[in-house]
């Protein structure tokens, strides 16, 4: 311990003699710690942040679209033909056992009128389940209910943006609003759900029940046609089987064959959705790695400072070692010397990191995401480098003979 502590003061003397040099060997380490934080800030809260849009959409989901259809000899892509039906949603409800929750959708825009105010903005006739398959609370009212969907009732769910624009400071709760001239009465209103990862605002949108969007507001020449359906499996774990049960009653509702194209298509969010969140969590290691490229270069610079050192003090090193100093006490003054130099830069560059990730989150209105893991991680890694870089200049200080340097000029 004693050795320790005078290494340690020696090392301080040291560094203090040469206060520029000490200074510039440094600002490598600070750079490098700086970056490393900084970008691993950045990386995580750009993470996080496509991870919330994700969870905004509801989790363990499947999409079925309805099929293509054929005009001319010309094809359409998906959704160009009416195929699926509220009895199908029903079906898949009672008779799919992994599934939840079904959630068919009538989807279209319109301009939403109240007193003096009008806002256009996205109408999706739907079902109660809606918000279990979207995991979307009310901050007041009540939600749809199936009597309103039976009965076509003219009610509805108002998402944060429609009433800030419509509203205002107002309680929209019982209000009457017009849509396509036709009074709906809000009954509910929706927490906020911010962006989707495609960067769509999600409040800008109103649930009305499923029939009066069929036969009040867009009207068809198919009724009973939905345009999309959610369904949420039961858990993660059965969200596969969830998928084929869901496949194979459309195919036996809709008399498909094995030869036969289907009028469908079931998609799995969670696996899209999944890519895009492991997208992300690499580029957050990729920004981490490159930053980290620094802290080498700093590195570098330090054994370099430490050989020139070792070379201006060989004398010093002969007096030592002529008056009863061993190998690895001049070993470790001078790989304490190096550590002590990437400490004071990482201590110094931790603080330039967090500032640097503030500055950036405040001034650009970027997400970052400062964690205590990655602070200490970056600590310690600048301690590593001054003991990796640092071995050499200090076992070739060690090795030097005493008496060729006591002749040292």
């Amino acid at each position: 311990m004693t050795t320790l502590l005078q290494s340690l003061l020696i090392a301080v003397r040291a560094l203090r003699v040469n206060k520029m040099r000490a200074l510039l060997t440094m600002l490598g380490i600070i750079i490098g710690i700086a970056a490393v934080i900084a970008m691993v800030a950045i990386g995580a809260g750009a993470s996080k942040m496509i991870s919330d849009q994700i969870a905004s959409i509801g989790s363990n989901l499947l999409l079925v679209l309805p099929g293509s259809t054929t005009s001319g000899g010309l094809r359409t892509g998906s959704g160009g033909a009416p195929t699926l039906t509220y009895d199908d949603a029903k079906a898949i409800k009672a008779e799919c056992p992994s599934v939840l929750e079904v959630a068919p959708m009538v989807r279209g825009s319109a301009q939403v009128v109240y007193g003096n105010q009008n806002w256009s903005t996205v109408i999706q006739g739907t079902t109660p389940g809606v918000l279990t398959v979207r995991d979307w609370p009310l901050v007041e009212g009540r939600n749809i209910s199936q009597s309103d969907v039976d009965g076509a009732s003219k009610n509805c769910l108002i998402g944060q943006t429609v009433a800030e624009n419509l509203f205002g400071a107002e309680d929209p709760i019982g209000k009457i609003i017009r849509i396509k001239q036709v009074p709906f009465t809000v009954i509910g209103l929706l927490d906020h759900k911010g962006q989707s990862p495609q960067g769509q605002d999600q409040d800008d949108v109103i649930y009305i029940p499923l029939t009066t969007a069929q036969r009040k507001v867009f009207g068809s020449q198919f009724p009973n046609s939905v345009g999309a359906m959610l369904i949420q499996a039961r858990s993660a774990e059965v969200l596969s089987s969830a998928e084929t049960e869901v496949t194979s009653l459309l195919d036996q509702r809709h008399r498909i064959g094995p030869a036969k194209e289907r009028d469908f298509t079931v998609r799995n969010l969670s696996e899209i959705l999944a890519v895009s969140e492991q997208s992300s969590k690499v580029m957050s290691i990729l920004l981490g790695a490159v930053a980290s490229i620094s802290l080498v270069v700093g590195g570098i610079g330090i054994m370099n400072i430490m050989l020139v050192s070792v070379t201006e003090r060989t004398r010093e090193i002969g007096i030592r070692m002529a008056i009863g100093a061993k190998q690895h006490d001049i070993l470790l003054q001078f790989l304490t010397e190096a550590v002590l130099l990437t400490t004071c830069g990482g201590i110094v560059g931790m603080i330039v990191g967090v500032a640097g990730a503030m500055a950036v989150s405040r001034i650009m209105s970027w997400p970052t995401l400062i964690s205590t893991q990655s602070i200490i991680i970056a600590f310690l890694f600048s301690a590593g480098v001054g003991i990796f870089f640092g071995f050499y200049p200090a076992r070739k200080a060690a090795s030097l003979n005493p008496i060729d340097a006591l002749r040292y000029e």
